[in-house]
């Protein structure tokens, strides 16, 4: 792992990443990893940690409008769509093309900070999964699948504005 300057020429959703972090005063700046983590499993690996301490970022398709809607969860569980579908109506799958132009970031590197949705389209809706709260130190990706930071589940928090809620398969 490599701790990046800031002025180094990183990928831009990488130093978005970088830049919403700084401004939000946050404690820790994104590590660029030596490997791509595209997958929770990856990034766990690469970092030396528990998969549950990744925080991935599942991108569904607000059927009503088109819309995103983002879950922040931890990397060893999975989003249930009914126990979800009360906070946001019915769901569909994202494609790559709609996470991309919903978010500015690519699959696998979909960060919970520094959006740069397509002109015309929201921000996504966000929700944190309280399974995040059984660990003291998450990761989360920056911006670009070799990037990720360190955060607690209660920055994440605070960070996102998002509503803490239960929405993975028992």
């Amino acid at each position: 792992m490599i701790d990046p300057d800031p002025r180094d020429t990183r990928p831009e959703g990488f130093q978005r990443v970088s830049a919403a972090l700084a401004a939000l005063a946050h404690p820790h700046h994104p590590l660029w990893l030596d490997v791509a983590a595209r997958t929770a499993q990856e990034a766990a690996d690469a970092l030396g940690v528990t998969l549950g301490q990744i925080a991935k970022s599942v991108v569904f398709r607000r059927k009503a409008d088109d819309s995103a809607v983002l879950v922040i969860t931890s990397g060893d569980k999975r989003v249930d769509e009914a126990k979800l579908k009360p906070h946001t109506g019915p769901l569909g799958r994202a494609d790559a093309d709609f996470v991309k132009a919903r978010t500015g970031f690519s699959i696998g590197g979909v960060s919970p900070a520094g959006f740069a949705p397509t002109e015309g389209f929201a921000t996504p809706q966000l929700f944190i999964d309280r399974e995040l709260f059984r660990f003291d130190i998450i990761w989360a990706a920056a911006g670009h699948p070799n990037g990720v930071f360190k955060l607690t589940p209660g920055e994440l928090e605070k960070i996102t504005g998002a509503p803490v809620i239960d929405v993975v398969q028992a």
